[in-house]
């Protein structure tokens, strides 16, 4: 059983130590917007902080996530107004949207150590692979976040989510606890 903090809560999944963390968070906890790409790393769809750090999901097993803090897309902004979220939006930097969670939190890892990054900065700390193309949006919408990170500009470009937490817990029976076998 690993114990860890999942989106400020804690959690423990009874899976295999070395079952990928990936698929802890998708299939035991559902939280599906960290996506299954390559599975060795190089694509960057399954990126969510480990201690703020951005790390892919594919590659860290539940036993090297137990006791550590994991913060998956879901958990960056319940409202989606995390600047990163917001500038993506405002800059048209988003087409299909599958590899966007994962750059979302590569951005938003990068900027809590830099509010200001530069072109090769931005570079070196976003190597997710996008195949729409986005790159020059995905720049010009990282250095924006910084900006409204930093309190220079203020930014409302996504709208909030259609569904509340509440909500989402009547309708995805999965996310309702089962209190005859969470005793």
């Amino acid at each position: 059983m690993a114990a860890l903090t999942v989106n400020t809560r804690p959690v423990e999944f009874r899976m295999d130590p070395q079952t990928p963390l990936l698929w802890a968070l998708r299939d035991a906890a559902n939280l599906t917007g960290t996506k299954y790409g390559c599975g060795v790393g190089d694509c960057g769809a399954c990126t969510v902080l480990v201690d703020g750090e951005a790390t892919r999901s594919c590659l860290m097993s539940l036993a090297e996530a137990e006791g550590r803090v994991v913060t998956t897309i879901e958990g960056l902004s319940a409202d989606r107004s995390h600047p990163v979220q917001q500038a993506l939006v405002a800059e048209q930097a988003i087409q299909c949207g599958f590899c966007t969670p994962g750059i979302v939190m590569a951005a938003a890892a990068l900027l809590a150590r830099n509010a200001d990054p530069s072109d090769a900065d931005i570079k070196g700390a976003i190597t997710n692979l996008c195949r729409c193309g986005v790159y020059p949006r995905l720049i010009r919408a990282i250095q924006r976040a910084g900006r409204v990170a930093r309190g220079m500009e203020a930014l409302t470009a996504a709208p909030v989510s259609g569904i509340t937490s509440a909500a989402a817990h009547r309708t995805v029976p999965a996310l309702t606890p089962n209190k005859e076998t969470d005793r």
